[in-house]
């Protein structure tokens, strides 16, 4: 079996103290260059990693951002992850990936998290109770909901201006003469969801154009389903607005099976812009997820509160764009 290189291996090859050696890793720490290049090259030369573990035990904190996510079949969740990981990767950090089942994180997802003394929490397309907030607040652990928000002032929250988007989205399907429309939601207790629905709402209701609403629950089985009951009622209106991407793909291929024409019958739009959305099978009309602009906004906030501990609770909202395709003529 190896041996396991220590910091005392360090420090004996580099002629130098085992404080000297922990300093250069520890960040903040003050150490002379002479003594940090002494230090690394016989690091390099052992082959010694320092313990970040260890380390943690002594800072009360690691290098490790917790990413909490539960709808990992929607392809717009594992396109955040990407871009999280490599955000952090290139800043130190590593991330620590937790499923969660519930639509509220559980007790057991919060221990894993605080266990891990995690630096920062990401909670995705899920949310959090104040009473269990409180915990990540007692041990000053900076926490943001992304895409996703509450009615509280307790928490920092980062997404697309999803209001605004939906009016938009209402505006160009009635400027592209759609006179009868149906909105397919996807979990309706999320912000994401209701707001989508509000704003779309709130438009045709101006123009007193005819609206009809089904729930889904975003995946893909749930378009396509929900797509063939309202091909069954005979109720294709003249335009669908869904309330994310790989919903609209389901409701496309239903449509598509039973020989309705889009844009021709009937027009599609959707939202997030998956990778998908874009493939010439579909090339769906959908709204863009500023998703670069989000993550640089979350990882700012939460690199400055890791720093220096403030608490700050806000929402910040962050405008997308329209991506016209075929699915809209």
């Amino acid at each position: 079996m190896k041996n396991l290189v220590t910091a005392m291996d360090v420090a004996k090859r580099a002629g130098v103290s085992q404080s000297s050696v922990s300093r250069v890793y520890f960040e903040g720490a003050t150490v002379s260059e002479k003594t940090r290049a002494k230090v690394l090259a016989a690091a390099e030369e052992l082959g010694y990693r320092p313990n970040e573990f260890a380390r943690s035990l002594i800072t009360n904190r690691t290098k490790i951002i917790g990413l909490v996510m539960k709808g990992v079949e929607n392809p717009f969740y594992p396109q955040v992850l990407k871009r999280f990981t490599t955000t952090f990767k290139k800043l130190g950090y590593s991330i620590l990936f937790v499923y969660t089942n519930n639509d509220e994180i559980e007790k057991e997802d919060i221990d894993i998290l605080l266990n891990y003394n995690v630096a920062g929490v990401i909670i995705t397309d899920a949310t959090l109770s104040l009473k269990a907030n409180e915990n990540f607040k007692n041990a000053k652990i900076p926490l943001v909901l992304f895409n996703r928000k509450i009615e509280s002032n307790d928490f920092y929250s980062v997404c697309c201006n999803n209001l605004d988007a939906s009016r938009e989205i209402a505006q160009f399907l009635i400027e592209k003469g759609s006179s009868s429309m149906i909105y397919i939601s996807g979990n309706k207790n999320t912000s994401t969801s209701k707001e989508r629905e509000q704003g779309f709402t709130e438009i045709l209701r101006r123009y007193g154009i005819p609206l009809e609403k089904y729930s889904s629950d975003y995946t893909y089985e749930g378009g396509y389903q929900t797509a063939v009951q309202i091909i069954n009622e005979k109720k294709i209106p003249s335009a669908f607005f869904v309330a994310n991407d790989i919903m609209a793909l389901g409701v496309l291929d239903a449509l598509r099976e039973s020989s309705i024409s889009v844009p021709a019958d009937t027009k599609v739009i959707g939202f997030d812009n998956i990778e998908m959305s874009a493939w010439p099978t579909y090339s769906l009309t959908t709204w863009e997820q500023p998703i670069t602009e989000m993550v640089e906004q979350t990882v700012k906030y939460l690199v400055a509160e890791i720093k220096s501990y403030t608490g700050l609770a806000e929402s910040i909202e962050i405008n997308g764009g329209l991506i016209e395709r075929k699915t809209t003529g």
